[in-house]
């Protein structure tokens, strides 16, 4: 059969050329049964019907995450309203005045403020290289069998209550400190000023100690993820090389997930600036400060916890209060910071696999 080839530019016979005018949904569509319309626009219908239910569903969605954003600007509108009696009457001087007098109305929060950032830098250099060191076992020198059960243990430490860790910091970590640990620092280390005065048991160490304990788990559960987040490329590049196996986890693993560990080290010091109850049970909670790691001291959450029941005047509550406003603008702060280290790690890339 000859073709056209002016008329038929494709040389397909004519019977395969759909015509230019036919729509697609004409052309695919099955035949209606008689009476009614066919089955692809009896689902487009629906489809459009179904716009409105997906608009709804959208809207709540969005409505619960906003609804994360008005929790805290209440909370801060709250904690705002409530001290302004001690914003007004102390202003920023409030956080530099050692007194602490609720019968005379004389407050400031610079023993608070003291005690808090002694106790949680301290925590950190007790934790950090132990955490590390967990880590770096779990990622790269713990075999397979004993893997799953470390991580399981290590990650139980951070699901214990606090007031469990202050109960055994009470009956166990106090004697401790009283009866063995705090004469041997005072024997060895007493020349450097640290160690020194009445030891009572209760005191900025054993609370420093004790939160070394409860940070531990989460610093050494997120490096362990970033740390696994690092390509298995790099620790095979630098082993290609001639390094050591300490070499490439130095070089290949700790150096790429440098960044993520800092913000983990800065999670653990948000939840260590933040924790409560059981510093409160072996802090002494006394509004001091001391050189000596020994004394009795008081952090910006135990006073809270210790003398808000006991808060009569308005002046008094208000200082409380004030104590709590500065503690949750530091910590949304620290935390802030954490989450974006961590996650300039560890964005995009899977966990390796083992």
């Amino acid at each position: 059969m000859e073709i056209d080839r002016e008329s038929n530019p494709s040389g397909l016979p004519p019977p395969l050329m759909a015509p230019a005018v036919t729509s697609f949904v004409e052309a695919v569509e099955p035949v209606a049964p008689e009476g009614g319309p066919s089955p692809i626009r009896s689902f487009l219908a629906s489809r459009s019907n179904g716009g409105v239910a997906d608009l709804i569903f959208s809207g709540l969605m969005l409505l619960c995450a906003l609804s994360i954003f008005a929790i805290v600007v209440f909370i801060l509108s709250i904690l705002i309203v409530r001290s302004k009696l001690t914003l007004h009457q102390f202003g920023s001087s409030f956080f530099e005045r050692s007194a602490w007098d609720p019968v005379s109305g004389d407050f400031g929060a610079l023993p608070f403020i003291w005690g808090t950032l002694v106790t949680s830098l301290l925590s950190l250099v007790l934790a950090v290289p132990l955490a590390l060191g967990v880590a770096v076992f779990l990622t790269e020198l713990c075999p397979a069998g004993l893997r799953a059960p470390i991580s399981f243990l290590t990650e139980l430490l951070a699901a214990i209550p606090s007031v469990v860790y202050g109960l055994w910091g009470v009956f166990v970590l106090v004697p401790m400190m009283r009866d063995q640990l705090g004469p041997l620092l005072t024997q060895y280390l007493g020349w450097t000023g640290f160690f020194e005065g009445y030891n009572f048991g209760v005191g900025v160490l054993t609370a420093s100690i004790l939160l070394a304990i409860m940070i531990l788990p989460i610093i050494s559960s997120i490096t362990r993820d970033i740390m696994m987040a690092v390509p298995t490329s790099q620790r095979e590049a630098v082993l290609a090389l001639g390094a050591t196996r300490w070499e490439m986890i130095r070089i290949g693993v700790l150096r790429n997930a440098r960044i993520g560990i800092v913000g983990a080290i800065i999670l653990g010091l948000g939840r260590a600036l933040g924790e409560t109850m059981a510093v409160t049970m072996v802090i002494g909670n006394h509004p001091d400060i001391s050189k000596s790691l020994f004394a009795p001291a008081n952090t910006l959450a135990s006073v809270i916890a210790g003398e808000f029941s006991e808060a009569t005047g308005d002046m008094y509550l208000s200082a409380l209060i004030e104590i709590g406003l500065a503690l949750f603008l530091v910590t949304i702060v620290v935390n802030a910071i954490a989450r974006g280290l961590v996650w300039a790690v560890t964005r995009g890339t899977p966990a390796r696999a083992h």
